[in-house]
């Protein structure tokens, strides 16, 4: 049996790099041996990008892009997936395991972002996996946002209807943009089937091919590490890192723990509290869409609310153009910024553990208000609010574009030679 699949393995390699890949990627990829908890996110990732499309797949199976009313006056798509819901074996579970990754998702994204902030994974040589990593992120914003419009419930229809409206605010091209993303002059069937193709098909492939040319990236120039030294700088005789093991065995099961304790927590929010207070399917969303009633309070899910408040913060006209517009450019801003985020961050050291009072404090403020953005962004304005937010908008951008003096001004401690642990 070994000799043939011995035989096997070799006529493949004759046609497909398949042992050359596996020892570039697993077995001689030499990663950093102090990793910590941090870096379960990167895989987690991908395990969720994972189910995302298994569980994708299946809901496509029985799901209908539809808005006309059937004979009930509930429209097709709402009763679609209410019909997966009910009446498909097992399929609220897909639905939940859907539903509940869509926030899984960002959740590990945010932490993996916060990892990379934390040790300068951004900084070079690694310039280039920072920018396929946030194109992904964008990629995945417009993801949510289209599929968040497919169950076509109440929150689903609003939030789409407030959103597109927000480019009509840039001027002159605004309205026909508006026009160009609903395919009408409302959120009807032809925004619901436009929609649905970027989810299923277009953003989804974008994304895959991201997501490899991000981990290509990665290898092609090795891993960070919590103390923020290239490892590459001191090898053995052999050519091999004294500060690297090979990704496989050590770090796949590793990142096998971190899984398994990602899925038991992922198992009791779908079993036990798959909305989750509100956060990740909305009450208002089982109902069925009606244009001619508008819920109370609007606002997006909850991975959405920082840039959300980023919006609303901004209730003043410049140079005559409707604060509105101004709020469009703050809320794009607030995600376009992370892009230079390399080129903004001039310490002398990547690692926050060898970067001093100024930066760890900076670090603080942006994360408090990263969060209370979020926050306010689930919730009615009132004046106070919004104040609020617009404090906590200055100073997160304030956090990026300060940062080439702070990070200058920073007293550092050198960093060691050999990796501490």
């Amino acid at each position: 049996m070994n000799a043939k699949l011995t035989a096997l393995l070799g006529w493949v390699d004759e046609r497909f790099p398949l042992t050359a890949n596996w020892k570039a990627h697993l077995a001689e990829y030499y990663a950093p041996k102090n990793f910590n908890f941090w870096y379960f996110f990167g895989s987690l990732a991908i395990l969720v990008l994972g189910l995302q499309i298994i569980t994708g797949i299946f809901l496509t199976m029985h799901y209908k892009p539809d808005a006309a009313l059937n004979a009930s006056g509930v429209p097709v798509a709402f009763a679609s997936v209410e019909y997966i819901m009910r009446d498909v074996p097992w399929g609220w579970l897909v639905r939940y395991m859907h539903s509940t990754g869509a926030s899984a998702f960002f959740v590990v994204i945010y932490l993996h972002m916060f990892r990379g902030l934390l040790y300068g994974s951004y900084r070079k040589p690694r310039e280039l996996i920072w920018l396929f990593g946030m194109i992904i992120f964008l990629l995945l914003m417009a993801e949510a946002f289209f599929g968040y419009l497919l169950p076509w419930g109440q929150m689903s229809f609003w939030g789409a209807q407030v959103i597109v409206n927000l480019f009509s605010a840039i001027p002159l091209i605004g309205p026909d943009l508006s026009i160009w993303l609903r395919g009408d002059f409302v959120v009807g069937d032809a925004t619901l089937n436009r929609f649905f193709s970027f989810h299923v098909i277009l953003v989804p492939l974008v994304l895959l091919g991201l997501v490899a040319a991000h981990i290509l990236a990665l290898h092609e120039v090795g891993s960070n590490n919590p103390d923020g030294i290239e490892i590459k700088k001191k090898k053995d005789a052999n050519g091999i890192p004294l500060d690297g093991i090979p990704f496989h065995p050590y770090y796949t099961v590793k990142d096998i723990v971190g899984a398994v304790a990602f899925l038991m927590i992922f198992s009791l929010v779908i079993f036990f509290m798959p909305e989750f207070g509100g956060y990740f399917l909305e009450y208002n969303n089982f109902f069925p869409a009606d244009p001619l009633a508008t819920p109370p309070h609007i606002a997006p899910v909850w991975y959405f609310t920082p840039f959300y408040s980023m919006l609303r913060a901004v209730t003043v006209n410049f140079f005559w153009i409707d604060a509105k517009f101004w709020g469009v450019v703050a809320m794009g801003g607030g995600v376009v910024i992370l892009l230079f985020l390399p080129w903004l961050d001039r310490s002398p050291v990547k690692s926050i553990r060898y970067k001093g009072p100024i930066f760890k404090s900076a670090v603080a403020v942006f994360v408090i208000c990263f969060l209370i953005l979020g926050y306010l962004g689930m919730l009615a304005p009132t004046p106070l609010r919004t104040l609020l937010s617009q404090i906590c908008t200055l100073l997160y951008f304030a956090f990026f574009l300060l940062m080439p003096i702070y990070s200058q001004l920073d007293k550092c401690k050198p960093e060691p030679e050999r990796l501490t642990g």
